[in-house]
């Protein structure tokens, strides 16, 4: 059993409901022992974001002070496709990541992580540029929010299953300084990184390709699939193909352990803060 002599410096939390507010938020991770969150911008599935409200964004800050939480992570809704193949869609997905950008400052110096997007058999260098075209419309020098890529499993015609494909939409866009990754313990496996048999070699790579004063996130999941099955279906800590023994190197890997970590795993409430105090107690004094 490793120590868990300290833990102030772990940031750790999960995906939370946002139907109540920041506020709420806030108070639901404090009370399941997490000190940060992930939370959608709008419906996952569709397009609605719920007005913002100042009171409760003011009450939020004060509170996320009080108690030390954060960075919080905004996560874009699933429909965000920034390099679909119909006009229509693509401008559907450019507005709204323009409207989350803006609506991400009301909680300045924050992280906003959204899936590069599929090119539905245009082919990648196609899509690569559409998103990076979009991403050139949307960040802004002014902004104080970091935009994430996340890298991805690789299922169907999905960007950003290899680190290379992420560089490329980075090298396409002007405003470097507030775009970085955040790196899907499931899906960088799931696409064929072994996370598992060599997570340094892994890292080596992810720093070589892409630098790892980009990586500002981590989801932490298990996988409900084996290596490089392209799936992208999230298991419950320790009970998936990573296992313990490697998501433990991970939250302590002297590359990652100053990191955000966050847990998209099928859990409700209760199953969250049982693993997130599992994963406190993973967590080395290092």
């Amino acid at each position: 059993m490793t120590t868990t002599s300290k833990t102030s410096d772990f940031r750790i939390g999960c995906h939370l409901s946002a139907s109540e507010g920041y506020l709420s938020m806030a108070k639901t991770a404090v009370q399941i022992g997490a000190n940060t969150f992930q939370f959608f911008t709008r419906n996952p599935r569709g397009g609605t974001a719920k007005p913002i409200d100042p009171e409760d964004v003011s009450a939020f800050l004060e509170y996320s002070e009080q108690n030390d939480i954060g960075p919080i992570l905004a996560h874009a809704s699933y429909t965000l496709n920034l390099c679909a193949a119909e006009d229509r869609i693509r401008e559907f997905a450019r507005y709204t990541l323009m409207d989350d950008l803006f609506r991400m400052e009301f909680t300045p110096g924050n992280l906003y992580n959204l899936h590069p997007g599929s090119h539905v058999q245009q082919g990648v260098e196609k899509g690569i540029e559409l998103i990076a075209e979009a991403l050139n419309a949307a960040i802004t020098e002014e902004q104080t929010t970091w935009v994430l890529l996340e890298t991805m499993a690789g299922k169907g015609t999905e960007i950003g299953r290899t680190f290379e494909e992420l560089r490329s939409i980075i090298d396409r866009v002007h405003v470097k300084d507030r775009l970085g990754v955040c790196l899907d313990t499931c899906h960088v496996f799931d696409a064929g990184y072994d996370i598992k048999g060599n997570t340094d070699q892994v890292l080596e790579t992810f720093d070589r390709v892409i630098g790892l004063d980009r990586l500002k996130a981590i989801h932490i999941n298990d996988t409900k699939n084996p290596f490089q099955s392209h799936k992208d279906r999230h298991e419950t800590i320790g009970n998936g193909y990573l296992g313990i023994e490697t998501l433990r190197k991970v939250i302590n890997h002297p590359a990652l352990r100053h990191l955000p970590f966050y847990l998209e795993t099928p859990n409700e409430l209760p199953g969250y803060a049982s693993e997130i105090a599992l994963l406190k107690t993973e967590r080395t004094g290092a």
